[in-house]
This record gives structure tokens, C-alpha cells and sequence, in this order.
């Protein structure tokens, strides 16, 4: 009986620190593209250029 119950304490323990781990790198952060947009015209790639012209237009217009 002592050693199943050292068992299952060691069990308990190895899961709450797997799930621990497993939450804190839950997934990788998302890159802005707010940062790409601040780049020179000229270095950027056309992907980029898209993504921020397609931010650009939707940017509301809070001055009107």
C-alpha cells in the first residue's frame, strides 16, 4: 500500500508539472505587423507591402 501511494503522488505531481508547462507555452506570440509597416518601402517584400495597405484601409478615420 506505501508504495502505490508514493506512486500516486509521484503521478500527481509529474502531470501538474507537464500541465504547467504545457500553459505557459501554450503558443508562440503573434507578430504585429504594425512593426513590418515602420520598415523602408524599398526593403520590404510585396507581402508585406499588401498586408499594410490592407491595414491602411482599414484604419478608421477618427478626425472627420
Amino acid at each position: 500500500m506505501n508504495k502505490f501511494l508514493s506512486i500516486l503522488v509521484v503521478a500527481s505531481f509529474a502531470s501538474v508539472s507537464f500541465s504547467a508547462l504545457a500553459a505557459s507555452h501554450g503558443g508562440a506570440m503573434k507578430d504585429t505587423p504594425k512593426a513590418d509597416c515602420k520598415m523602408d518601402p524599398a526593403k520590404m517584400d510585396d507581402k508585406t507591402k499588401a498586408a499594410c495597405m490592407k491595414m491602411e484601409e482599414k484604419k478608421p478615420d477618427a478626425k472627420k
